[in-house]
């Protein structure tokens, strides 16, 4: 059974926000603002502006986590809110966490290759590869919310997400778990992410109508919009949420 659920998106914090903006015709698409994408062909993409992770979790956590993560996190807590389940309580090791993502923490990545090419190698950083690789949503949000079940991260591209839902719902199926924290998260926006996509020709460059851009079924379609965004499910066996 799903019994809650938590968003971080570009168009709302929590389902009932998304849910009310959506319906409202509202657009996540506008011009990049995490990075100057002024001589680039694609310069649109979904961000989050307004996220603030210490929101959900204590500013030396943060630091050590990839923006993916910081989100997976936020979306899992909104999910346990919504299912009235008390993360403090006792969760423990009936409950666990698969969490999707195709790419991890890019912006890790290039920040921290980055550095490795200015001021050497001796310069990077011990917590680059705990923040970049996509398994570390599952990992921060069992650690953060003190699960001690199954924990997977599921790395199949568009469909992460989808295939973390299915895994964890088996797992419920067979008697692996209770409860079951399960969704997918991705913050790939930055300036490597749009170039390699739009190098693809797979983005969107309808530069001067974000709102429009993205149009999937419309016979003038150009491509996908880049975004970045966290959603998690409350699964439960049908005992435990009754």
């Amino acid at each position: 059974m799903i019994t809650g659920i938590g968003m971080v998106t570009p168009i709302g914090t929590g389902w009932q926000d998304t849910w009310r903006n959506a319906l409202a015709g509202t657009s996540g698409a506008a011009r990049i603002s995490s990075f100057d994408a002024s001589n680039m062909g694609v310069q649109i993409a979904c961000e989050i502006d307004d996220f603030n992770p210490e929101q959900f979790m204590d500013r030396r956590a943060a630091r050590r986590m990839d923006r993916f993560s910081q989100v997976a996190v936020a979306a899992a807590r909104l999910a346990l809110d919504d299912a009235a389940i008390d993360p403090t309580g006792p969760l423990g090791e009936r409950t666990g966490a698969f969490i999707g993502s195709g790419i991890g923490g890019l912006a890790t990545f290039v920040e921290q290759i980055s550095l490795s090419l200015e001021r050497g190698s001796d310069r990077v950083s011990p917590l680059f590869i705990p923040m970049m690789i996509p398994n570390m949503a599952a990992a921060q949000v069992s650690m953060q919310l003190g699960l001690r079940g199954p924990v997977l991260c599921t790395v199949s591209a568009c469909s992460s997400g989808n295939h973390a839902i299915g895994e964890a719902a088996d797992a419920i199926r067979l008697g692996r778990a209770e409860v079951m924290l399960a969704g997918g998260t991705e913050c790939s926006v930055t300036e490597i992410g749009i170039a390699a996509f739009a190098a693809m020709r797979a983005l969107s460059t309808r530069n001067d109508d974000p709102a429009t851009a993205s149009r999937p079924f419309d016979s003038d379609r150009d491509g996908f919009v880049m975004g970045e965004a966290g959603a998690v499910l409350v699964l439960e066996d049908r005992a435990h949420a009754e």
